[in-house]
């Protein structure tokens, strides 16, 4: 592996991808247990859990990407993440209703100890540095 790829395989970008990783998991099991077992109870924020897990795993992928430098996906998919905490953070304090459980992303990740709002705010900082550094390369 060349320095430049092991210099971007490393410290932030592996902290990224393991939570990433994590979050994948976590989401995804949660979601299909809840669905499968609790449906009735909260149908829309399981629902938006099985989704905040499929961006999750698209982040990872999108992320791992970016460092061999295609920064384009990884761009959309952190902003569509960030999108979709805030909106379904904002919904789940005005429409409490349609929240009767919690999804990931309910009050802005709290359930997670917010690193769902985190995550993707650290990602687009470190896509933004990787792309710096791959301009000053050039």
């Amino acid at each position: 592996m060349s320095p430049v790829a092991t210099e971007r395989r490393s410290g932030p970008h592996q902290v990224l991808l393991a939570f990433y990783a994590l979050f994948t998991l976590a989401a995804g099991a949660r979601a299909i247990v809840q669905l499968t077992t609790q449906y009735d109870d909260a149908p829309v924020a399981y629902w938006l859990s099985l989704a905040a897990a499929v961006t999750y795993a698209l982040g990872w992928y999108a992320i791992r990407s970016a460092a061999a430098g295609d920064t384009r996906f990884a761009s959309v998919m952190l902003w569509v993440e960030l999108a979709g905490v805030v909106t379904v953070g904002t919904l789940s304090l005005v429409v409490r209703d349609w929240f009767p459980d919690a999804s990931v992303w309910s009050d802005y990740g709290i359930g997670y100890g917010f690193v769902p709002a985190v995550l993707p705010i650290a990602g687009l900082l470190w896509l933004r540095r990787q792309k710096s550094t791959h301009l000053a390369r050039n």
